[in-house]
């Protein structure tokens, strides 16, 4: 019996792992880049401060290898497994074994939504270990007094998911009602002297670092923490019906075959393929993958703005959009340079847009207008780089230091910022960069006009001031095309002619 239920906890981690290896890899990315995790004393301190600061902060350390998402989902893999096994340690499951795996696949439902934060799982992990550790204390007054002291400790460790520990330890039929009332009287003072923090107080109730929307509360997450609490009392009635019950391997294959075949159906239809598609193509713009935009675009066509703002993107960068530009799907000239939502992430591809066409400021300030609005106020590695290239082409060298400075405490961008950094204030090592010499003289150098409503005769200007911005130019012509303007597609096509 131990060796099949190894079996089955790996077998769990085995479809965590290639879950989000192949179905929901670009949500690890997207989680990713909207955290800037610092190996600094004071950005540590920062969050750990703060009530369930140590499962954010270990949240945020496990988060950083999202950028590759095999390694990110092997860790999520193996969190969710060690939530299967301490859940398993704290009851006699007995026959009734699969149910042990409710909690970690109710993890795993919630680790579905891209705005939920690994500080959650973290936070459940850290409580039941911390249960399970006081299980194997003796009783005593040594015991009394430890969990006394241990409750308000994990508060501040991993916020109010820390209630789960009151309730797995409360109920015993010895303790009389007093003893649990000084728990729950701890519980409440810890969260009363927690209001004096500049935070909303339901969030001391529902958690800080759980989520990234600050309004929402992680039902899920919630729903994992205290499924333990409830299921003890589940098995304690059902273990009495399968002591005489049919042979001993039986019940448990069919439990865990229940919770399998039921949680993995609610996974398999609560998975937001839609939203990976479109982070997909986002992901592929950053990293400049302009060949399997195209791949990808030809073999299912992007139904969403993100898509196709990148893919013809990834046209103008082939020198395609002209000629191919009705071979794809459009959506008229949003498509081309969408308006800047006041959001994290639809920016960011119409800032690519405006990096490779030589529409450097407005790069820089949509990139940076993007990071403020990341809702749990965190910094982006994504956008601290792209800041920092924005900063160099226009020669802010002081600002790029300040941002490789930041880079430079990070384990994946430190390579990169140490080789930036060799390059600020060398004019020519700039000129001889295949990037930043191709982009600093397509940048406007005077002031100009910027607006949705003058998107032609922006691009104009920026083609008319440099020739050899094909970019601008393949763009200004799609922009007629998409528009049916045949006056002003035949007049720049002469004026352009006569220029060449």
């Amino acid at each position: 019996m131990k060796y099949v239920r190894s079996l089955y906890t790996l077998l769990f981690g085995v479809a965590v792992v290639l879950f989000f290896g192949l179905a929901y890899p670009h949500h690890l990315h997207y989680q990713e880049q909207f955290q800037l995790f610092l190996f600094d004393s004071t950005y540590m301190w920062d969050i750990v401060r703060w009530p369930g600061g140590v499962a954010d902060l270990l949240g945020r350390f496990c988060t950083q290898f999202f950028l590759f998402a095999w390694v990110g989902a092997t860790i999520i893999g193996v969190l969710l497994m060690l939530v299967q096994l301490l859940t398993l340690r704290l009851v006699d499951w007995g026959r009734f074994y699969g149910l042990s795996f409710v909690p970690s696949f109710l993890l795993w439902l919630f680790l579905l939504d891209e705005n939920a934060l690994m500080g959650g799982v973290w936070a459940v992990l850290l409580t039941l270990a911390a249960s399970w550790i006081f299980d194997l204390i003796p009783g005593g007054w040594t015991r009394r007094i430890l969990l006394i002291l241990a409750i308000p400790a994990l508060y501040f460790l991993v916020g109010p998911i820390s209630v789960v520990f009151l309730l797995l330890q409360a109920p015993h039929p010895r303790r009389s009602p007093w003893y649990y009332g000084v728990f729950l009287l701890l519980a409440i003072m810890v969260v009363a002297l927690s209001y004096r923090l500049p935070v909303a107080a339901d969030r001391l109730w529902t958690g800080i670092h759980y989520h990234r929307y600050p309004t929402v509360v992680p039902k899920l997450l919630w729903a994992a923490a205290l499924s333990v609490f409830v299921l003890t009392f589940v098995v304690r009635v059902c273990q009495k019906w399968a002591d005489i019950s049919r042979p001993s391997l039986f019940v448990p294959l069919c439990s865990f075959a229940v919770v399998a075949i039921v949680m993995g159906s609610l996974v398999g239809r609560n998975a937001n393929i839609k939203a990976e598609k479109v982070m997909q193509y986002d992901f592929m713009a950053c990293h400049q993958q302009w060949n399997r935009i195209l791949q990808t675009a030809g073999a299912e066509k992007p139904n969403n703005q993100i898509g196709v703002t990148v893919q013809n993107l990834a046209l103008a960068m082939r020198g395609m959009l002209v000629d191919h530009l009705y071979d794809y799907r459009q959506n008229g000239i949003l498509g081309l340079l969408p308006d800047v939502a006041t959001d994290a992430t639809s920016p960011l591809p119409t800032a690519e847009a405006y990096y490779q066409l030589g529409m450097i400021s407005m790069a820089q300030r949509t990139v940076f207008e993007a990071q403020e609005a990341i809702l749990d106020f965190q910094k982006s590695g994504r956008c601290y780089k792209r800041l920092a290239q924005t900063n160099l082409i226009n020669g802010s060298y002081e600002v790029t230091r300040k941002y490789l400075m930041a880079l430079q405490k990070t384990i994946f961008y430190r390579e990169w910022a140490n080789e930036t950094l060799q390059l600020l204030g060398n004019e020519e090592a700039i000129a001889k960069h295949p990037e930043y010499g191709r982009l600093r003289p397509l940048a406007f150098n005077n002031d100009f006009y910027f607006g949705d409503r003058v998107t032609s005769e922006m691009l104009e200007s920026l083609y008319v001031s440099n020739k050899d911005n094909l970019l601008a130019y393949q763009y200004l012509l799609a922009y007629y095309m998409l528009t049916g303007d045949r006056d002003n597609y035949t007049r720049f096509l002469r004026q352009s002619s006569v220029r060449k």
